[in-house]
């Protein structure tokens, strides 16, 4: 996990960290339409590049590890930066990370999705659109977060 918040700020960096069938899930997303998952290194690079065109220099600002065994690690970790269009982008988000022969296999993250709204969406709220209203977050395969300005 320390790995991971290290080197979000770099596609190929993160990517690398995960197994060739690891994913990553933000299961809250699709709730304003944006991607929820990203499966293999090429969908994880497509969704961290996506996250940087919206918000350019995105970091990890403080990481606290809460549980850590061999396999399994249990943190938090926030952010605090400015969006492309100024609007602040301020999360902290709760992450579970499942390891397999040293490298990511499943990392399930949580964060607001309000905040998130706010932030990315151009009208904020207003735009969360009602046809992913209720729907699962296994149905939606997009990987890209920057495909959330078009719905």
């Amino acid at each position: 996990m320390l790995a991971y918040t290290a080197t979000i700020g770099d596609p190929d960096a993160t990517a690398a960290l995960f197994t060739d069938d690891g994913v990553v899930e933000l299961p809250y997303l699709e709730s304003i339409g944006a991607p929820s998952r990203a499966t293999g290194p090429a969908e994880i690079r497509s969704f961290v590049s996506g996250l940087l065109e919206i918000v350019p220099d995105y970091g990890f600002d403080q990481v606290e590890i809460l549980i850590d065994t061999p396999d399994q690690v249990f943190g938090e970790y926030s952010v605090e930066r400015l969006t492309v269009t100024g609007k602040p982008f301020s999360q902290r988000y709760a992450g579970r990370l499942v390891a397999q022969n040293g490298k990511i296999k499943l990392l399930r993250e949580s964060l607001d999705v309000v905040r998130a709204a706010r932030a990315i969406l151009p009208n904020g709220v207003a735009d969360i659109p009602r046809e992913w209203q209720g729907k699962s977050a296994r149905g939606h395969r997009s990987t890209h977060p920057s495909e959330a300005h078009q719905q």
